[in-house]
């Protein structure tokens, strides 16, 4: 018979073995590769520090054109199109856009008249002067006839710009934005509305910036631009003029910019965003803001070398809301771990794919 120790002995050694059988001997640490992906770092890039704000872009030439007499209404022809002018269309400069008629206006400033009273006022002062010179006149009756031709010419004058407000036209090259309806023939008075023009090549805007700008902000600075429903359409404009004045309640100061709008991409009256530019650096490394990682007041990235992630603390620079210069840390040529850097350690091996 089995004592109890024998049993207790056997069921030790089968407690073991089995032990052994569902542990089997196991290797050394696996050093595992992460994937990432790279960049190769070079002194091309550029960044600009900014300051942004806001506003409504308005044309620098609109004009708002009324009638100056009454008469009889007569929307004109536009010669580019062959119809009456509309809204939208173009417009030359002198181009004339509506003509009143007003018979009785015009019989009242004698035209005809002061043109022959002209002709014979330069007439008596030719014989004037040749009476003179034969000694049949005196200083005083040429100075007399003198006075005639220019009284003349003035009173001539007068009637032609009496004239010329029969008639509404383009002061400027520019796009009618507002053409109010009158039914032809029919008599509008004086100080009615008849056309408004715009031309919009060349924008301003009014801005608002801060006082801890005010340092920062120089005649011709570049601005850039941008439309809210049209992000990727940014235009250049420039600081054209600034209050050096703070206001006490805003703590903010005024100032205008100037845009350039050749293709008409702005239309007058959008609210735009400005981004001034008050720093500038070309030629440097510029990295993406998102690969920064940030641990005891340093900010570093990882790079690869032989395979290995290396740490390289930075030191920064100019930042705007995407990437960030590199003033020390980094080299041309670095490979520089734009993907798969949320998980490494100093020193883990990576394969790098693209």
């Amino acid at each position: 018979m089995y004592n109890k120790k024998s049993i207790t002995t056997f069921y030790a050694l089968c407690v073991l073995f089995f032990a052994a059988c569902n542990n089997p001997p196991q290797s050394g640490p696996v050093d595992i590769e992460s994937q990432v992906s790279v960049r190769e770092l070079k002194f091309d890039g550029s960044i600009s520090r900014l300051i942004s704000t806001s506003g409504t872009v308005l044309a620098i030439n609109s004009v708002d054109l009324n009638s100056e007499i009454s008469g009889h209404y007569k929307l004109q022809t536009n010669p580019r199109t062959g119809r009456p002018f509309r809204l939208g269309d173009a417009v030359r400069k002198d181009e004339l856009i509506v003509r009143f008629e007003d018979n009785e206006y015009v019989n009242n400033i004698r035209l005809s008249s002061r043109q022959l009273s002209l002709e014979i006022a330069e007439n008596e002062l030719v014989k004037q002067k040749e009476l003179y010179e034969r000694g049949g006149a005196t200083a005083t009756q040429i100075r007399n006839s003198e006075i005639s031709v220019s009284n003349a010419q003035y009173d001539l004058t007068s009637a032609m710009l009496n004239l010329e407000k029969m008639n509404v036209k383009a002061p400027f090259d520019g796009v009618i934005v507002n053409l109010p309806h009158y039914t032809p023939d029919t008599r509008v008075t004086a100080n009615q509305p008849m056309v408004s023009i715009m031309n919009y090549s060349n924008l301003f805007m009014e801005i608002n910036l801060p006082e801890s700008a005010i340092e920062h902000i120089q005649p011709n600075q570049l601005v850039y631009i941008t439309h809210y429903t049209l992000p990727e359409d940014t235009l250049k404009g420039v600081i054209s003029e600034f209050s050096p004045a703070i206001s006490s309640e805003t703590r903010t100061f005024r100032g205008k910019i100037s845009i350039a709008n050749s293709e008409l991409k702005l239309r007058p009256g959008m609210f735009v965003k400005a981004d001034v530019i008050i720093e500038r650096s070309e030629n440097v490394i510029v990295i993406p803001k998102n690969v920064l990682q940030t641990a005891r007041n340093r900010r570093f990235v990882y790079i690869v070398e032989r395979n290995v992630a290396v740490i390289r603390n930075l030191v920064t620079g100019i930042e705007d809301e995407d990437n960030v210069e590199v003033l020390e840390g980094l080299n041309e040529n670095d490979q520089l771990i734009i993907r798969g850097f949320e998980t490494l350690r100093e020193n883990s091996r990576v394969r790098v794919i693209r």
